[in-house]
C-alpha cells in the first residue's frame, strides 16, 4: 500500500479551499447543488460551490461506484441459488494543466480503485476444474485489491491533430473500447483483453505505455501503442507496483477509428491489429509436433503472439429533435491466434434504446448476444490430458472438461434514479457455461448499480 501521510501546512490548505466560496466563487455558490440534489451529477453536489470553482481553475476530482449482484436462478454447474455481491469504487483528480500551469493541450490523470466482493460464476455457474470464459459480474476479476489505475500525461500538438498519452494505463482505455453498460463481461469493456487476457490487460490494472494518436480528418484517426507486458502487474500484491521487473516484451496495438454522423447521429468504426513480441506458449504440441499431454515433454513455444478486432456501434433513430433518445445497435468481433490462444474468435452483437418513455426520458433498455468459440487445438489438450490420465468419467475429479462454445444472452433494463445513480436490473442467460457441454445451461438474476459521488 502507498503512503498517503501529507503534511499538517497541505491538510490547512484542502480544508481552506473545501471550506466555502471565495470572493471569485460567490455566484457559483448561489447556485451550487446541494447533496442529493437529482439533477446533480454528483450524489454530494456542489461543495457549496468549491467543486465548480476548482473545476474552472483545472483541478476536477471523481468518486465512482459500481456495484453488482448475481444470482444464479436455474441451472449452472451447482443449482445452488446463492447470490454473490462484487464491486469497485474508483477514485480520481483529472488536472488541466492549460489552466494550472499554461501548458496548452496538456493534461494529467490519477486514479485509483478498489475491488471486493465475490462472483457467482466461478463456482455456481462455471466448472471451477476448467473455469469459464465470460463473467455474470463483470466488475469482479484482476484481483480484489486496491490498484493504481492511471497515472498519465497528455499532450496534444498541431491545432490537436497530433494526440500523445504516456504513464500508467491499460490497452482498453484507447484501443478496441466499448461501453460498460451491462453487467455480463462479454458485453463489457474492450473484448480483446477479455480472451487474451495473459497479455492484454484491461481496466483497473496498469503498465507503462505510449499511445500517439493523429487526427486524419475530423472524423477518422490512426493510433499506434507500445505497453509493457509484464505479468506480475496482474499480481494482487502488485497494485502499486512501477518497477519494470518481470517484464517479459511489449505489445503493441494499431487501429483506425472513424467517429460519423450518418443523417446527423453518432456512429464509432473501429478495426484493428495486435501483436506481442514476448514469447508464447503453445496449447496443444510440443517441439515436435505431438501432442505434448501425451508425450511428456514441454509445450513448444512461439516467437510472437497476435489477433485483429473489429468494433461498430452506431445510433439509427432519435426521438424528435432530441439525440440523446433513440435505437443504437453495436457489434464486435475479435480473432485470435490458433497455435498459442485458448479462445480463437468471439462475436457479439445488441442494441439499446435511451429514453424509451416520455416520462423516463433518460432511462434505457440493452439487450445483447454473444458467442466465444474454443481454439481446437485447446479442447484437443484437455482430451489428450484425460487420455494420458486414464481419466475419462465427466464426475471424476481429475477429469478435464473439454470446452468448445459459450453462448451468452443478457436483457437490462437501466433506471435513472437521478444523475448520480442509474440501476440496471438484469437477466442472463449462459449456454454451456465455460463451453463445457455437460454443465446445465444457466439463468442468472443480475443488479447493477453506478453512482458518482
Amino acid at each position: 500500500m502507498p503512503d498517503f501521510s501529507f503534511s499538517r501546512d497541505s491538510a490547512i490548505s484542502i480544508l481552506r479551499t473545501l471550506g466555502g466560496c471565495t470572493a471569485l466563487g460567490l455566484a457559483a455558490c448561489a447556485q451550487a447543488a446541494p447533496a442529493f440534489d437529482s439533477e446533480s451529477p454528483y450524489m454530494l453536489g456542489d461543495w457549496n460551490g468549491t467543486r465548480t470553482e476548482l473545476s474552472e481553475k483545472g483541478y476536477d476530482f471523481k468518486l465512482d461506484y459500481t456495484g453488482e449482484m448475481g444470482s444464479n436462478l436455474h441451472g449452472g454447474y451447482d443449482h445452488d441459488r446463492t447470490a454473490r455481491y462484487s464491486d469497485q469504487f474508483g477514485l480520481g483528480t483529472h488536472l488541466d494543466l492549460q489552466k494550472i500551469l499554461g501548458w496548452d493541450d496538456a493534461e494529467f490523470q490519477l486514479t485509483i480503485t478498489k475491488r471486493s466482493g465475490n462472483n457467482i460464476s466461478n463456482d455456481r455457474i462455471n466448472d471451477p476444474r476448467v473455469g469459464g470464459f465470460t463473467s455474470a459480474q463483470e466488475a469482479w476479476g484482476r484481483g480484489q485489491t486496491t490498484r493504481l489505475t492511471q497515472m498519465w500525461y497528455q499532450q496534444k500538438f498541431f491545432d490537436q491533430k497530433l494526440d500523445i498519452k504516456v504513464g500508467r494505463f491499460g490497452e482498453g482505455e484507447d484501443f478496441n473500447t466499448f461501453p460498460c453498460d451491462f453487467q455480463n463481461l462479454a458485453f463489457c469493456g474492450s473484448q480483446v483483453g477479455n480472451w487474451v487476457g495473459g497479455i492484454w490487460y484491461n481496466w483497473p490494472v496498469s503498465q507503462w505505455a505510449m499511445r500517439v494518436k493523429y487526427h486524419l480528418t475530423p472524423e477518422l484517426y490512426a493510433q499506434v501503442g507500445v505497453y509493457e507486458q509484464n505479468p506480475s502487474n496482474l499480481d494482487r500484491g502488485n497494485g502499486f507496483k512501477l518497477s519494470g521487473s518481470g517484464t517479459q516484451g511489449a505489445i503493441l496495438p494499431v487501429e483506425l477509428v472513424w467517429t460519423p454522423k450518418l443523417n446527423g447521429l453518432p456512429g464509432e468504426y473501429r478495426a484493428g491489429y495486435y501483436y506481442s513480441n514476448a514469447k508464447a506458449t503453445d496449447v496443444y504440441k510440443d517441439h515436435n509436433g505431438q501432442p505434448a499431454a501425451l508425450s511428456g515433454e514441454a509445450y513448444r513455444s512461439a516467437s510472437s503472439k497476435h489477433g485483429v478486432w473489429l468494433g461498430a456501434q452506431q445510433q439509427i433513430t432519435s426521438v424528435a429533435s432530441d439525440n440523446s433518445r433513440g435505437l443504437s445497435v453495436f457489434a464486435n468481433t475479435t480473432m485470435h491466434d490458433k497455435k498459442t490462444n485458448a479462445i480463437d474468435n468471439y462475436v457479439q452483437a445488441g442494441l439499446t434504446y435511451k429514453g424509451p418513455f416520455d416520462a423516463r426520458a433518460k432511462d434505457d433498455i440493452g439487450f445483447a448476444l454473444a458467442r466465444v468459440h474454443v481454439n481446437p487445438a485447446f479442447r484437443k489438450n484437455a482430451e489428450a490430458s484425460n487420455r494420458a490420465a486414464a481419466v475419462y468419467d465427466y464426475d471424476n475429479p481429475g477429469f478435464l472438461p473439454p470446452q468448445d462454445t459459450e453462448y451468452s444472452a443478457e436483457l437490462y433494463y437501466g433506471v435513472h434514479l437521478t444523475n448520480w445513480l442509474t440501476v440496471r436490473p438484469n437477466l442472463q442467460y449462459i449456454r454451456h457455461p465455460g463451453g463445457v457441454n455437460d454443465v446445465d445451461d444457466a439463468l442468472i438474476g443480475g443488479i447493477k448499480i453506478q453512482s458518482s459521488f
